[in-house]
């Protein structure tokens, strides 16, 4: 790899040994993917995956305790992914307990070391840190030292910024050196499609369900999707990338994508058409067989598979205003519909703590907390971690929830039926 000078400077020791060892595994990360130069972070923010403090992660919290010894701080301010305990959400003493004590056990230290090294706000908690409440969202062109895999993908695809699939780790490096390895997603040739994914569906398809039979045909290739612009349109408005926002979670936690085009709707898909796709692309299409095979051999792993939802879970990622709101009237017409006043099911609505705000402000946020909804602003896979949580028979319309945890996926509309009664 060639470094500029005041890179090799770095590597050499001129910021001190603790600046040198990181140069030095950035380098290494570099090498491992054949990069042959490092380049400037030029977004805002960064975004860290780990909000977590596990108490098996010790040699984290080591290691930045040594960053923040050395007086090393990030160039950039950051944003994190969702807490992972909040008391509001329907817990057992003892689940508390193995969450407390077991699990989350240095949750104080570790948010006292985010703090330090430079978290933008307090609040700023999610794994949707890109929405306009919270306000990190990246300028299409813009190389991004960043974790988490949906927020990557988003980035990547919605926004036309670059962004490669780091870990928490190699995104705060990044992030504090100021420099990136230049490979995959941060060149012009690594964000060219492998595949065309043509969408033949009769109806709109649901965004965690296309999301995770593209995800799991392409792992970690590009596509270019044809065919879902019908229902999007060509404009990227607040549905369009609300829709995005669950349908590259479930291609990036089904499968490995880190970057998505979609034909007449994101950024470069728009600018460059179909010079984006490779001559050797393969061929995937999507229709509603397709889609209902896919559903269909999705596994319940509940102890009990015909057991009765204990349990809901709607916003993974973090759900928009405009989802919340839209989740919110739904429930609200579906009780009045079955003849009930507090939900079936014990319901949490996750969602990033600026947007939660916001809709506390609407004439449905009362009414829904009277329906027994919980509003978090949790994360629901670090909930459902805890071994007795997942003893639960847990529903939820996220593909990623359903990917990494015991979580029985279910459309939208099935939740809404099992939440409001509709289902006996």
């Amino acid at each position: 790899m060639k470094l500029n000078e005041e890179q090799q400077a770095m590597l050499n020791g001129s910021r001190g040994e603790v600046m040198a060892k990181i140069m030095k595994t950035l380098v290494m990360y570099g090498d491992a993917f054949g990069a042959e130069r490092m380049v400037p972070v030029t977004g805002k923010y960064g975004h860290t995956v780990i909000s977590f403090g596990l108490g098996v992660m010790d040699p984290v919290y080591d290691l930045y305790d040594e960053i923040l010894s050395a007086g090393i701080l990030p160039e950039q301010k950051f944003t994190a992914d969702p807490k992972p305990l909040d008391p509001r959400v329907p817990s057992t003493p003892l689940e508390d307990l193995v969450f407390k004590k077991l699990m989350y056990n240095r949750q104080d230290r570790y948010e006292a070391q985010l703090q330090k090294l430079g978290i933008t706000k307090d609040e700023d908690y999610t794994c949707a840190c890109y929405l306009d409440q919270v306000g990190n969202t990246p300028e299409k062109g813009e190389v991004l030292s960043w974790a988490e895999s949906s927020a990557v993908v988003y980035a990547n695809s919605v926004l036309g910024a670059r962004c490669n699939r780091n870990s928490g780790i190699i995104e705060m490096m990044g992030s504090i050196a100021g420099c990136v390895p230049e490979f995959g997603l941060l060149t012009d040739e690594g964000r060219k499609a492998d595949w065309i994914v043509e969408v033949r569906c009769r109806k709109k398809p649901e965004s965690q369900l296309l999301g995770s039979a593209i995800g799991m045909k392409v792992m970690e290739d590009v596509p270019y999707i044809k065919g879902l612009d019908q229902w999007l349109g060509s404009e990227l408005d607040d549905r369009a990338k609300a829709y995005l926002k669950d349908f590259g979670a479930a291609t990036a936690s089904n499968g490995a994508v880190g970057l998505y085009h979609v034909e007449n709707l994101t950024p470069e898909a728009v600018e460059l058409g179909e010079s984006l796709i490779k001559d050797n692309a393969k061929v995937y299409i999507v229709d509603d067989a397709e889609l209902e095979r896919v559903y269909r051999n999705y596994p319940v792993i509940w102890k009990k598979p015909e057991a009765k939802p204990q349990l809901a879970f709607i916003g993974c990622p973090h759900l928009t205003l405009q989802q919340l709101t839209d989740w919110a009237r739904a429930v609200l017409k579906g009780l009045e519909a079955n003849g009930r006043k507090k939900v079936a099911v014990p319901t949490v609505f996750t969602a990033p703590v600026q947007v939660i705000r916001e809709f506390e402000k609407t004439i449905y946020a009362w009414p829904l907390k009277k329906s027994g909804v919980i509003v978090s602003y949790i994360c629901p896979l670090m909930y459902m971690n805890n071994p007795l949580c997942k003893s639960k028979a847990v529903i939820t319309s996220s593909n990623k929830l359903r990917t990494y945890t015991s979580a029985k996926y279910c459309t939208d509309s099935e939740i809404l039926d099992v939440i409001t009664g509709g289902v006996k």
